[in-house]
């Protein structure tokens, strides 16, 4: 498989986790989530879940299992929010490995190609699902408001090199726009 096509995500929402609606779920069939952490549900600098990342955990619970795989190794960070949310966690995944990964696909006992790997980077989260088999879903990252402004570069970076790469990052993301306001 090119490196065009492992770092494609199937969807791109161009917006926060928040947009990812259980309609759109069901649409894609998916039944399991793998969430990343950092920055696709809270903030670097924040530790706490928002009553808004609260209410769409909720919504989206009735219809998805749900499980956080998280690259970072505060056992303290992951298992704060995982316990405020009620979701069990793994931490430390290193992603793009797989391993992990399927230790959560596997413990929502869901065929993979009905889990989507749903995350903010492209060459931790996006890799990762797509060399697993999973659907993968980028979604903007989760800003502190108090640094709204602020630009991500390593992500700017890793969707300049994706393209150069041969994935369409821009070009998906439209087409998921314009449908989606149709």
């Amino acid at each position: 498989m090119s490196w065009g096509k492992l770092l494609q995500p199937d969807l791109i929402l161009g917006d926060s986790i928040l947009s990812l609606t259980p309609e759109l779920l069901q649409q894609h069939q998916l039944q399991g989530l793998v969430l990343d952490v950092d920055e696709t549900l809270v903030p670097m600098s924040m530790a706490e879940a928002s009553e808004e990342l609260q209410q769409w955990i909720n919504d989206v619970r009735s219809i998805a299992s749900l499980w956080l795989v998280s690259n970072n190794i505060s056992e303290n960070r992951i298992r704060r929010i995982g316990e405020s949310l009620s979701i069990p966690y793994i931490l430390g995944a290193k992603k793009p490995s797989r391993r992990k990964l399927r230790q959560a696909v596997e413990a929502m006992n869901l065929p993979t190609e009905r889990v989507a790997m749903v995350g903010d980077r492209l060459f931790t989260d996006v890799l990762a699902g797509n060399r697993l088999g999973m659907f993968t879903i980028l979604v903007e990252p989760m800003v502190n408001p108090l640094k709204a402004g602020q630009r991500y570069l390593v992500r700017d970076v890793e969707v300049w090199f994706s393209q150069l790469l041969g994935a369409s990052i821009h070009d998906l993301q439209q087409t998921v726009s314009h449908s989606d306001n149709s």
